[in-house]
Parts: structure tokens; sequence; C-alpha cells
């Protein structure tokens, strides 16, 4: 008798996907469910659920057909790095404006690779703000304060 084994990565995400969308239709259950044609405020959360239960669910089956490589250690630069750059952009873009804080913010999530220096990190930020303000600030002439008021000058 063959035991069944599982591809841990792939079961893991599957099992996260299902648990999610469990929790989710739970919570959907909750609301106004209402009908197709008039929809209540828990009908569409319900579906979107459904389909991420199917999903998991999916990879769940998948995961016992095929076997792949066990999962590495964690990125843990990547993660010091990273994660904080977009709460420090929420916490300072109305203090410091749009322009510092996003020059900023790149410049924190650079660092998440090894191989990144001082000179190249100050030039991808550089360049990612003046694309961000061409962008969010010309082109889409959204209702952002390029410099708040802590940098006044």
């Amino acid at each position: 008798m063959k035991a069944i084994s599982f591809d841990t990565t792939n079961a893991l995400c599957g099992g996260i996907l299902t648990a999610a969308g469990v929790f989710f239709a739970w919570q959907s259950l909750g609301l106004e469910l209402g009908t197709a044609f008039r929809m209540g405020p828990g009908y569409f959360p319900l579906v979107l659920s459904s389909v991420l239960i199917l999903l998991g669910t999916a990879i769940l089956v998948q995961a016992a057909r095929v076997h792949g490589e066990p999962i590495g250690p964690l990125a843990i630069r990547g993660m010091l790095f990273i994660l904080p750059a977009p709460i420090f952009f929420g916490l300072t873009v109305r203090g410091l404006g749009f322009v510092p804080a996003i020059f900023f913010t790149a410049l924190i999530a650079s660092f998440a690779s090894s191989r990144m220096n001082v000179f190249w990190a100050a030039l991808l930020a550089l360049v990612l703000t003046l694309f961000c303000v061409l962008v969010f600030s010309y082109g889409l002439q959204l209702p952002f304060q390029r410099f708040g008021p802590w940098v006044r000058f």
C-alpha cells in the first residue's frame, strides 16, 4: 500500500486559501445576502469566498499529486526592509509630502537586496520618485501635496 505524500508548499498554500475562504464565507453569512438580481451586502463576499475555497481546494488536491521542492529559509532581510516601507509611506506622506515620502520609501525598500549599495539605491529612489510625480501628480492630477508642512522651504 502506497502512503499519500503532499508537496508541503502547495499543501500549505491550499490550506491557507481554503481557511481564509471559509472564514470570509462564515463572516458574510452574518450579512443580508439578497438574490442575484438584488444583491445584499453579503452576497458578493460570499461569492468571492466560495471561489477562494474552490481555488484552495484545487491547490490542495494538486499538492497530493505533485512533489515540489521543500520550503527554503525565510528572507529575513527582505521582510525587514520591504514590510516597513509602505508603513513609513503611510505615516509620513501627509507630513513630508508625496515627493520625500516616495523617495525615502523607495530608498528603504531598495536595501532589501544584499547586492544594493547606497549609490544605486539613491539613484533608484530618485528615478522612481520622478516617475511617480510625473504619473500621479502631473498625469493623473491626484491631489497630493508634493512637499508637506514638515519640509517647507
